[in-house]
């Protein structure tokens, strides 16, 4: 019955992608959603005996999660949409627990520093259509580049970075940030405090354009297209920036293993 029941929803969201993707629609997407809810729902269940937060706001996380699969679906790929809407609303999932649950107190000045940035840092892509640098982002602040790199990483250190979060599959050249780290040990779902903030330091010390499309795709969770598009480049110069910049971090976490 069970079985059944999978197949019918398989079948009649195949047909309601062929229709989503020859022209999307609020209405069919929504549809989708409803029809594959159950994932989420699955999901939402697995965490909620592992955290504090209630179903309902699993359940609307994890939709969003949903959503998101949903638009990057393609089904000239083959793959099962089941299978490949997963990661994303456990992804979406995780991500909220990791936001929640964070300890790391930010002083008052250092907040208004980063919300100040953040309204530049919009203002500066939309007028020239690519990210600033962190000496454009400090002059405006009327701070030095290091106390503007200092807050940056205070922010960045407030949350545990995943191990476990892989450039895009755009290309043949895969990595991890797990694949950073040289002890085996610390292959778990949180990146270790003090690997983190190496991690994070070695970022600081790269070129602006490398540590952005590195920030993009790792931090953000940017797919190497859309990471293009933020910062007014091709893709390949972000596949290019990707390698240079892993192999600059690897040998730093090395040096200073």
């Amino acid at each position: 019955m069970a079985s059944c029941v999978a197949k019918d929803i398989k079948v009649k969201s195949l047909k309601l992608f062929q229709k989503y993707q020859k022209k999307p629609s609020t209405c069919l997407r929504n549809q989708i959603v409803e029809l594959n809810i159950g994932l989420v729902k699955r999901e939402a269940n697995h965490w909620l005996h592992q955290c504090n937060e209630t179903y309902d706001d699993l359940l609307q996380v994890g939709s969003l999660g949903l959503i998101r699969a949903i638009e990057k679906f393609d089904i000239e790929k083959g793959s099962a949409f089941s299978s490949f809407a997963m990661p994303y609303i456990r992804g979406e999932i995780q991500h909220y627990l990791r936001d929640k649950s964070c300890t790391v107190r930010i002083p008052r000045k250092c907040l208004e520093q980063k919300q100040k940035s953040n309204s530049f840092i919009r203002k500066f892509r939309a007028a020239k259509n690519r990210q600033p640098q962190d000496l454009e982002i400090a002059n405006y602040l009327q701070i030095s580049l290091k106390e503007w790199q200092d807050v940056k990483l205070a922010h960045q250190n407030r949350k545990p970075m995943s191990l476990d979060v892989s450039v895009n599959k755009e290309n043949q050249y895969q990595s991890s940030l797990g694949d950073l780290v040289p002890d085996p040990k610390y292959r778990s779902f949180q990146l270790a405090s003090e690997d983190r903030i190496r991690l994070q330091q070695a970022l600081g010390q790269l070129e602006d354009r490398t540590r952005n499309v590195l920030e993009f795709v790792f931090l953000q969770d940017l797919t190497q297209k859309e990471t293009a598009q933020r910062l007014g480049i091709s893709v390949v110069t972000v596949s290019r920036q990707l390698k240079k910049g892993l192999s600059s971090l690897q040998d730093s976490m090395q040096d200073e293993a």
